[in-house]
């Protein structure tokens, strides 16, 4: 099996290209025409990019944030959600890198193997950046009507939060 695993890559850079050619197809055009739209819609991209960017270390650097965990601790200690894991639970629908470094940070303040960095980590891996979708992706192709996708997507990363808590809490709390 492992053997086989070592040759999948090479077998679909071949094997895609041959399945062109047999079907008639300018493998080496169709390829550019792709690459090149890939690079319009990532310039198409760095305003959005900015912008989301710009407003999160703005939130970050504030102190807005610590705000909110002092005024939600009481609310939230008491049904076993760790303020300390909040700014993962805000900084992820928002950002990837913004909640990496949000990550790093509380591995580096509280240890790798601490059940808070685990539920972040969890968190990290339980949830999608639904604002930086919507605002990068689905701005760049027009799509202006996203009501329902903000509701779906942050009903789904809340539920990926609860889900971690309570699944850290039972294998290693």
């Amino acid at each position: 099996m492992q053997t086989f695993a070592i040759f999948i890559l090479p077998l679909i850079i071949v094997l895609i290209p041959l399945y062109g050619l047999i079907k008639k197809v300018r493998v080496y055009e169709v390829f550019v025409d792709g690459a090149r739209e890939g690079f319009d819609i990532g310039v198409r991209i760095i305003p959005y990019l900015v912008a989301i960017l710009f407003a999160i270390g703005m939130f970050r650097e504030s102190g807005a944030m610590q705000f909110f965990m002092t005024m939600l601790d009481p609310v939230l200690s008491p049904i076993g959600f760790p303020v300390e894991v909040l700014p993962m639970a805000v900084f992820r629908p928002l950002t990837g890198s913004g909640s990496v470094g949000v990550l790093a940070d509380m591995v580096s303040q509280y240890g790798e193997d601490s059940l808070i960095v685990k539920m972040a980590a969890t968190m990290f891996g339980s949830t999608e950046t639904t604002f930086y979708v919507l605002a990068v992706y689905f701005g760049a192709v027009g799509i202006r009507q996203v009501k329902y996708s903000v509701q779906t997507g942050l009903i789904a990363d809340l539920a990926g939060i609860i889900a971690s808590v309570i699944i850290v809490y039972l294998l290693f709390g």
